[in-house]
């Protein structure tokens, strides 16, 4: 109910943009349309890959290596798989609901999701290119590092 009533309103304000100005509306529905087309190839290879990682790997295998009872060593190979991995926002999500419903841990999955989204490991040599090799670093070893922080916090927020 409460995605009907998002795309009701943003229809209705599309509808009046286009009223106000359609030149300026056509010209924005064109471009998102182009960024939707520039975009679904990744996202449908990302549901490819995830689809076939699913069927390989087993709930209890997912749960052997970043469940709840793998610790640490969870938590730091969920670390380096978010770290290493560029998965869009929109993707990394449902992909981290997919694992907590087949068995991962919930710190695991926290840090997962907090170093896909800050930590740049595939994206480092653009960044080293306009920052510079210690900002890089710096930047990626803090986001690495709170990321733990972040996942200790919010697990202590969740089960109390």
């Amino acid at each position: 109910m409460f995605t009907f009533g998002l795309y009701s309103v943003a229809s209705m304000l599309l509808l009046v943009s286009f009223i106000k100005d359609r030149k300026k509306t056509s010209m924005a529905i064109k471009k998102a349309w182009k960024s939707f087309e520039n975009i679904l190839p990744l996202f449908l290879s990302i549901i490819l890959i995830i689809g076939i990682g699913f069927s390989i790997l087993s709930p209890i295998i997912i749960s052997k290596l970043i469940g709840q009872q793998s610790g640490w060593i969870g938590i730091i190979i969920a670390a380096v798989i978010g770290s290493v991995t560029l998965i869009p926002g929109f993707v990394t999500f449902p992909l981290a609901a997919s694992l907590l419903k087949n068995g991962a841990g919930l710190t695991q999955i926290i840090v997962f999701i907090s170093t896909s989204m800050m930590v740049g490991v595939v994206t480092a040599p653009v960044e080293l290119q306009y920052f510079g090799r210690k900002v890089t670093l710096l930047r990626n070893f803090l986001a690495f590092a709170f990321s733990f922080i972040v996942a200790l916090i919010l697990k202590a927020v969740l089960e109390s």
